[in-house]
């Protein structure tokens, strides 16, 4: 509470749990086969017009030193050993005692345009991150939140939540009632902590209507785990072009980077466990070619948490020959008893996720990826990109129209939908991603369906694309410096 009485709403990052799933079942995986590894990180502002003052940089370092003071609680650990079962008792120990160290590990620089010394002054902003890959994987969603944060509290102050809850009320309503299941991913590039609070507590109302009315739909829970927590919702995600892109530099074999990093993560967690695949880290035409490769015997981790223990020193007993031990699954001795799989991840996997490219071409691509593989069970499609209404509801009759259940993760769309007040134009969000930049020294780069997503160093995405035999694809709707509309024109409040 305020001296005046009126309550604070809190700003910044108070909690470890603020953040996406999929980097929590990522540092589980690089505790166990990586714990040693190097990387970097970039961070990238896909809207360079959207700038900066001294004063928002000096906030947002101020927040990013903070960071340093966060930790799990006692409730925040009960909740993910009660909800998230895949994670190990070792993981779960480690993250207990886990602290970011952002004075060693990140460096912030602001360069104003022209520099009179003033909090005014505007200018763009670096941020770089530099560690352990198992001590900085956190970083990235927290630093999105608080830069997107930071514009909005200095830089563009023409709004206000007024109305928030129901418009996610109304949006969920929407969804649900046309049967679509969808989850809120939108944490990366919210407006700030209260809204995300505000759109969740509309998505509640709204799943509340839908179960009294026996709707089709489903609030299937939000990615970020502290606010699933806080609104008894489920955790929901699996893993990001991170993985992938880390585990190809780390191996500099970007032939076979899909089908091992697939390999690791069926180890750590099990065939079906955490089974929705991501297919477009360096284009999904060479990631279906991993994805119907069988799974070795030997990468298959055993039914519960305990084998998933951590690889590193003190968590790992010495000379045990399984799963627990450090030895990756690509090193480890292949059985020699004649015997040989024909299980392949496209059958164990529960489905994929689309980020990049066109949609409803991936949709026909899936189909028939998978009628070529004669898989008859009714796989999932989860669609990330961008999403608004209009387009869950165009993706679900096309998907359900090929035989699949789609599922939606929208994000931006729910927690930085806002408009000016003074003109009622939109407030555009920012475009802003953090990217995973090195790995044991070694460029790790990304080539998605879509030219414009694609991210890392230059020359060695052309070496990438070239070994790969990679096409180049263009969309006409991932434009990256648009996706969340422009401030020229009246936007629809709910489509």
């Amino acid at each position: 509470m305020a001296q005046d009485g009126t309550s604070v709403l809190p700003e910044g990052i108070f909690s470890l749990l603020d953040t996406d799933l999929y980097k929590l079942t990522m540092q589980c995986v690089i505790l166990k086969f990586f714990p040693d590894v190097p990387v970097t990180y970039s961070f990238t502002n896909r809207t360079p017009d959207k700038k900066l003052s001294r004063a928002a940089f000096r906030w947002l370092e101020a927040q990013v030193e903070k960071l340093e003071n966060v930790s799990l609680s006692a409730d925040e650990l009960k909740f993910l050993e009660n909800t998230c079962a895949y994670l190990s008792p070792q993981y779960l120990s480690f993250l207990s005692k886990f602290r970011l160290q952002p004075s060693k590990q990140l460096k912030l620089v602001f360069s104003p345009i022209e520099d009179s010394g003033r909090d005014s002054d505007l200018g763009d902003f670096a941020i770089h991150t530099e560690g352990l890959w198992l001590d900085t994987i956190l970083y990235e969603i927290p630093l999105l939140a608080l830069v997107s944060e930071a514009y909005f509290k200095f830089i563009d102050k023409d709004w206000t939540y007024e109305g928030q809850v129901d418009q996610a009320y109304q949006k969920g309503v929407k969804l649900l009632e046309s049967g679509c299941i969808f989850s809120e991913f939108g944490t990366r590039r919210r407006r700030d902590y209260h809204t995300q609070d505000l759109v969740l507590q509309g998505l509640r109302r709204a799943q509340d209507e839908a179960t009294k009315n026996g709707w089709k739909g489903k609030l299937s829970g939000t990615s970020n785990v502290h606010f699933a927590m806080k609104h008894g919702l489920l955790p929901v995600g699996t893993v990001a072009h991170e993985w992938f892109m880390g585990v190809a530099a780390i191996t500099d074999d970007y032939e076979n980077a899909n089908e091992t990093a697939l390999r690791y993560w069926t180890a750590t967690f099990g065939e079906g466990v955490l089974g929705i695949a991501l297919t477009d880290t360096f284009g999904t035409p060479a990631f279906l070619k991993a994805f119907q490769a069988a799974i070795p015997d030997f990468t298959a981790a055993a039914p519960g948490p305990e084998l998933t223990q951590a690889s590193s020193e003190g968590t790992t007993t010495p000379g045990v020959q399984s799963l627990a031990t450090t030895e990756p699954p690509i090193a480890a001795p292949i059985p020699v008893d004649g015997t040989k799989t024909t299980t392949t991840y496209a059958n164990v996997f529960t489905g994929v996720r689309q980020d990049s490219g066109d949609p409803l071409e991936f949709i026909k691509t899936m189909r028939d990826f998978y009628d070529q593989e004669g898989i008859t069970e009714r796989k999932t499609l989860v669609f990330s990109d961008s999403l608004n209404i209009d387009l869950c509801l165009q993706y679900k009759e096309a998907a359900e129209k090929e035989g699949f259940q789609p599922t939606f993760g929208v994000g931006t769309f729910l927690t930085n939908d806002f408009v000016q007040q003074s003109t009622g134009k939109k407030s555009v969000p920012l475009n802003i991603v953090i990217k995973i930049a090195s790995a044991s020294g070694r460029h790790a780069v990304k080539i998605s369906d879509n030219i414009g997503k694609n991210t890392g160093d230059r020359a060695t995405v052309e070496d990438v694309k070239q070994r790969l035999g990679y096409r180049e694809k263009t969309w006409a709707g991932g434009d990256e410096k648009t996706r969340w509309g422009t401030a020229d024109a009246l936007e629809p409040r709910a489509s």
